[in-house]
């Protein structure tokens, strides 16, 4: 009501005092201007035009342990954070074009889309040279709030030593046992998760007490082994609106950052562990921008799990 009166008074004032004597009026009684959403700096640096170095960096990257094939990443968090979108986004950027080797949903729901244990593998080559890059990904259901829904904490804690078989059906209501099916008893390096990714929505409200339990739960299961943790942090575009009109103010923006440090004392995950990123939605072509995101994302990835290869 008062903005409507104050509306009406200058529409009023600029019929008796007239255009000029109104603008020269407004000019002696400046409106205090809006605090800006952005920075005037990044607080970060992220070097846009390397996309080529980084996505070598990546497809070039090799364990040097002979028992390990695979660099193995484990993905979880709450429902609907976009780990399943993430993986295709990766698998995007890697062959240069729109992919969709994981299942993912668009709808918004308190219910997890991924059912399974499933394994990633990025397809390197085409025909009889087909081989596969040595770095896959596990996606899992997402953890939800309350007891008995969603993946339950304690399989986490199984997968993460590499006791969970592929395809294996998670139960919200009981965690996998040794005498399941779906249980590996004998486990070997390859296996094992070599690093720990939490991933969480910009574009949604705090988490729920149970849900962030869980989360540091499963950290500390994997703090005890010794395995690196990140966290990546999804729909930056729908969240920010600076940053949806210009994917390079991600840094620039303080809705982000707060969001970020907000994160980062709740789950208690290091700022400079902390990745924020676009998933390939909407889009049907490549994007520099997009790509450049996923990869500083992903070499942190690959270089915190091969220092952690070399120790196990």
């Amino acid at each position: 009501m008062a903005r409507q009166n104050e509306k009406l008074f200058n529409q009023r004032l600029r019929e008796w005092l007239g255009v000029a004597a109104y603008s020269a009026h407004v000019a002696q009684f400046p409106t205090e201007e809006a605090e800006s959403p952005t920075l005037d700096e990044p607080w970060r640096e992220l070097h846009w035009g390397e996309k080529q170095k980084n996505l070598k960096y990546v497809q070039e990257y090799k364990p040097e342990k002979d028992d390990i094939r695979y660099l193995r990443i484990l993905l979880y968090g709450p429902v609907g954070a976009g780990k399943s979108s993430f993986i295709n986004s990766v698998s995007n950027v890697l062959r240069g074009r729109m992919t969709i080797p994981a299942l993912a949903s668009a709808m918004t729901s308190d219910k997890s889309f991924t059912k399974k244990y499933e394994t990633h593998k990025f397809i390197k080559g085409r025909g009889s040279s087909k081989t596969f890059y040595p770095l896959v990904f596990n996606d899992i259901m997402g953890l939800e709030d309350g007891t008995n829904r969603g993946v339950h904490a304690d399989d986490i804690k199984l997968a993460l030593r590499g006791h969970v078989k592929e395809d294996y059906k998670f139960n919200p209501v009981a965690p996998l046992t040794q005498d399941d099916p779906g249980y590996n008893p004998t486990i070997s390096a390859d296996d094992k998760v070599h690093v720990l990714v939490c991933v969480m929505s910009a574009n949604t409200p705090q988490m729920k007490s149970s849900v962030l339990e869980k989360m540091k739960s499963i950290r500390e299961a994997a703090s005890d082994l010794g395995i690196p943790q990140m966290a990546m942090m999804t729909r930056i575009d729908e969240a920010c609106g600076e940053t949806e009109r210009d994917l390079r103010n991600v840094y620039k923006s303080k809705y982000l950052r707060k969001k970020m440090k907000d994160f980062s004392s709740a789950v208690g995950i290091p700022m400079n562990c902390i990745f924020p990123v676009k998933n390939y939605s909407e889009e049907i072509d490549m994007n520099d921008d997009v790509d450049a995101l996923i990869l500083s994302a992903l070499r942190k990835m690959v270089d915190f799990g091969d220092d952690f290869i070399e120790r196990i």
